[in-house]
């Protein structure tokens, strides 16, 4: 179910029978046709194993189901938006970012230190990002927001990504990731503040980065 960009901050998407979707509670905008919204409590297809992870975390964010036939628009808070098509692999995401998504999507829940053991846990810690990450697989969309625009940096092998922590929105592919301290390297040339931190990302994909290291 393709998601169309309005402009920067709105979408909208194509709904019809025997579809579904999630989107953020409060994030609908305004709707054509007859669809309906109901509170999901089970965490989207995750079912309530997804969700028991989030909330041990204090990190759920409370999902709507969108089904029936129409066009729905989406927006949150005037955040930019940024959809990422996924072809079978996995996107990485905090879940305050998600806006909405497939409901063909298997959604699910990541101990941040199973990526990067005792390192991936502070890196929840210091960026605020928490211990636990959503993650999303299979083949959809998914629209997720970030402050001043998103750009897409692809990680290779030969070529591993360093970016800002707070500056991190996403990534999806076979990555592993890793914080990792350079004395000067804020101060120098990171846009942030304080401890000196990066994010190190290396293997197989992409990761999405924003114009800002203002959380949401």
């Amino acid at each position: 179910m393709p998601f169309r960009e309005i402009n920067s901050k709105m979408i909208e998407a194509q709904i019809g029978p025997g579809q579904k979707l999630f989107s953020q509670r409060g994030a609908m905008l305004a709707y054509k046709g007859d669809v309906t919204f109901t509170p999901n409590i089970q965490g989207g297809q995750g079912g309530i194993a997804s969700m028991i992870g989030r909330r041990v975390a204090g990190e759920a964010t409370p999902l709507m189901t969108v089904e029936g036939s129409g066009t729905v628009m989406f927006g949150h808070g005037g955040h930019h938006i940024q959809v990422i098509g996924l072809t079978g692999d996995t996107l990485y995401v905090e879940a305050d970012r998600l806006l909405a998504f497939d409901g063909t999507l298997q959604q699910g829940t990541m101990f941040m230190g199973s990526q990067g053991g005792v390192m991936g846990m502070v890196r929840g810690q210091v960026t605020g990002q928490g211990l636990f990450t959503t993650t999303l697989k299979g083949h959809g969309a998914v629209a997720v927001m970030a402050h001043g625009g998103v750009i897409e940096i692809p990680i290779t092998p030969q070529r591993p990504v360093h970016v800002d922590p707070q500056a991190y929105v996403a990534h999806h592919g076979d990555v592993r990731n890793k914080l990792s301290t350079a004395l000067g390297w804020r101060d120098m040339v990171g846009r942030g503040s304080g401890e000196a931190f990066q994010l190190e990302l290396s293997g197989n994909g992409a990761v999405y980065v924003q114009a800002s290291e203002e959380k949401l």
